[in-house]
């Protein structure tokens, strides 16, 4: 989907291409692309030159929202695939390559100063909950995404940044393009 929630023109066979290779157990091949320009960066959308003439296997890779064509040679293993359905492995390492944008601490704190620590969608408040260890935590919520931005910018504090609790902030963000403060605290009260 776009920036605006709209879908895009190739969604209905994505999602097709990728049922046939989650249910039934299709094989994901691509064609490696040769960018136009061999300095792109990684996160940047390349214009192609073309594609390199021999299929290479992928593995089709979920991170959060968003599906990639990964690199790795095993695919990780479904629990229903696994010899020990009582026991699971974690802990193997793999490498993730992700885009990281900085966070200033000055303007975090002057973000909790302004509005407080208490959630601004729930009303959740750490002290009152768990006490001196809770004083002051509380995530703080970019009403506009730093990867949306994409570069570095001026940031307001009070205008741009809202104190929201660990659980509204990943509810916020389950959806692209992330709820609104006020749309999450709506749903939320029809909850009730």
């Amino acid at each position: 989907m776009n920036a605006r929630g709209h879908k895009s023109k190739g969604y209905n066979q994505s999602r097709e291409h990728i049922r046939l290779i989650e249910e039934e157990g299709f094989q994901l091949m691509t064609f490696p692309m040769q960018p136009a320009d061999p300095s792109w960066k990684d996160g940047e959308i390349p214009k192609i030159k073309s594609f390199t003439p021999e299929l290479a296997k992928k593995t089709l890779t979920r991170v959060g929202i968003t599906w990639y064509a990964a690199d790795t040679e095993a695919p990780i293993p479904l629990a229903e695939e696994l010899a020990s359905p009582g026991k699971f492995p974690e802990g193997a390492r793999h490498s993730v390559t992700i885009n990281a944008y900085e966070r200033n601490p000055k303007a975090r704190a002057a973000c909790i100063a302004y509005h407080g620590d208490i959630c601004a969608v729930c009303g959740f408040d750490f002290a009152s909950i768990y006490g001196s260890i809770g004083k002051g935590f509380i995530h703080v919520h970019h009403i506009i995404a730093i990867g949306k931005v994409g570069k570095e910018y001026e940031v307001d504090p009070i205008a741009d940044l809202i104190p929201v609790c660990p659980n509204c902030h990943a509810m916020i963000h389950r959806t692209d393009p992330a709820l609104t403060v006020e749309q999450l605290r709506k749903n939320l009260q029809e909850q009730k």
